[in-house]
């Protein structure tokens, strides 16, 4: 079972110590991550925590998934693994009729 969690629905102010700082409350934690835009630098509002034990994973979910946090109630979920190969994005190519929509 995975211990890496996946928390969103973040204020886009909050810092990865705040979110440590809340998830320790339940459990150890080994990494935080808030996710950001690489170009403006400013943050996606979502981000992931790796708890140390399985257990410590549960009692997050369980615990903290619509706990409000600056705000805001997040969302916290068991991550998905990353997918082979990378990301998937969109098929850019035409589907007939000249690409034009009416």
């Amino acid at each position: 079972m995975s211990r890496n969690l996946y928390v969103g629905n973040l204020s886009f102010n909050v810092s990865e110590d705040e979110l440590r700082q809340l998830f320790e409350e339940v459990g150890a934690v080994s990494t935080v991550k808030v996710i950001h835009d690489p170009h403006s630098g400013r943050s996606k509002g979502f981000g992931f925590v790796e708890m140390v034990e399985d257990q410590g994973a549960d009692q997050a979910v369980e615990k903290l998934n619509g706990h409000s946090l600056k705000g805001r109630e997040i969302v916290v979920d068991r991550a998905r693994p990353k997918k082979e190969g990378g990301g998937g994005g969109r098929d850019r190519g035409s589907r007939g009729g000249g690409g034009r929509r009416y």
